[in-house]
């Protein structure tokens, strides 16, 4: 049965749940307070990633973000403020921090992921966005330390256990995989498993897509207020009008959090700022990397080779912090050591705030509070990597089938 459905958010989430609920029939809206042109649905790395199974809380997190506190130029910043909602989502980060939590995620997280990636590969076989980049090389783990390549061979063990395609690479091995462009590592260990996209491409495509099949897309509109009227969200008051749909997405990314407060609903989140450089000139780097030591990511995209990296935790805002640019055009010198980036492609730095859960899981369900609101929000640095998967998911949420997977750890009601 055809159902009336807004979609409060405009992102990769947003859409993919569109792209879904379409599908099935349902007369969708989406409502985004941007021009779904910029954010971190535009700025991300573009990685389907199954190879990332370890939440982002984990064991020894927060001492290091404590360590890097007062240098904002660490790959892992936490901005010192008196931030009463900051202070309680840091205590539920420490408490997600277990290796007994993380333990239980990385299943959950590789089943995700796999999922997404398939769905990735239907929607390019559908046709139904034409042509755009979707490549399976795998990721690179660069590492120049002993101690890097340690921590990620642990990381890779468990990958490899549950199934996912990984391979270690020496200094020769490495060279013969990307022989275009000089690298300065000790080695590799290379997820074959994982795959990228270009999400400059993507998203426009995307959209136009949903706007061809009839959905209805409302930009440069804010949500300002939302009315509650027999356990069910009744009215969807935004900056230019007023909604009545009978199903109700929160998919607003970092700001979920104070779209939710408008129903009394605390959904603990934390926007965390990435930024990238795009190189529009052959860089002769073929196969996505993440830079170990440096905390980067690098991906050949369609047209361009895109560096990005860091997790900065700021508040709600596009403020770019110089040293955090210049960390990450100093951390490419130091692993592809003819690859240069001048000044005109730092000044045209890009930012967006990707939003994070204390537990580094998502949040999609139903809220047990409000019969008709659906929560598709939290996704942290797996965004991209997720978006099919989430929207598929919500889809079979709407119309209350079976579930492509086991939800119950991306439950909005959990605790922490």
């Amino acid at each position: 049965m055809s159902k009336k459905i807004t979609i409060i958010g405009g992102g990769i989430i947003g859409l993919s749940t569109a792209y879904f609920l379409q599908k099935e029939g349902h007369e969708v809206t989406i409502i985004e307070k941007s021009d779904i042109t910029s954010g971190a649905s535009f700025v991300n790395a573009g990685y389907i990633t199954p190879s990332h199974i370890i939440p982002l809380a984990s064991p020894g997190m927060i001492a290091k973000g404590i360590k890097m506190m007062f240098n904002s130029a660490s790959p892992f910043y936490m901005k010192p403020r008196w931030d009463m909602e900051f202070f309680k989502w840091s205590w539920y980060f420490h408490k997600s921090s277990t290796k007994e939590k993380v333990a239980r995620a990385i299943p959950v997280i590789k089943d995700i992921n796999i999922i997404s990636r398939e769905l990735f590969e239907d929607i390019k076989n559908s046709g139904d966005l034409g042509d755009f980049q979707l490549e399976r090389k795998g990721l690179l783990m660069l590492y120049k330390t002993k101690e890097a390549y340690l921590h990620e061979k642990e990381v890779a063990n468990k990958a490899s256990f549950l199934g996912l395609e990984v391979k270690e690479l020496d200094q020769k091995q490495l060279a013969r995989l990307e022989p275009e462009v000089a690298i300065d590592a000790q080695g590799a260990i290379h997820y074959e498993c994982d795959g990228h996209t270009t999400p400059t491409q993507f998203m426009p495509k995307m959209l136009d897509y949903l706007k061809n099949v009839g959905v209805d897309v409302r930009l440069n509109e804010e949500v300002t207020d939302m009315k509650v009227k027999s356990n069910r969200v009744h009215e969807v008051i935004t900056s230019k009008g007023t909604y009545t749909p009978e199903e109700v997405i929160i998919a607003a990314g970092s700001w979920s959090g104070n779209v939710s407060k408008k129903l009394n609903l605390n959904i603990p989140l934390q926007g965390g700022k990435g930024y990238s450089i795009n190189v529009a000139r052959p860089t002769g780097i073929t196969i996505p990397a993440i830079l170990m030591e440096s905390k980067m990511a690098v991906t050949p995209m369609n047209g361009f080779t895109r560096f990005a990296g860091t997790m900065e935790f700021s508040g709600l805002n596009d403020l770019v912090r110089n040293e955090r640019v210049m960390a990450i055009a100093n951390g490419v010198k130091k692993y592809y050591p003819t690859v240069d980036i001048n000044a005109n492609e730092i000044a045209n730095v890009k930012t967006g705030l990707r939003p994070v859960s204390p537990d580094g899981l998502p949040y999609i369900g139903r809220s047990s509070k409000l019969s008709n609101l659906t929560l598709a929000t939290g996704h942290a640095m797996m965004g991209w990597s997720l978006g099919p998967a989430t929207g598929k998911l919500v889809a079979e949420i709407i119309d209350d089938k079976k579930t492509s997977m086991e939800i119950d750890a991306f439950s909005p009601d959990r605790r922490f």
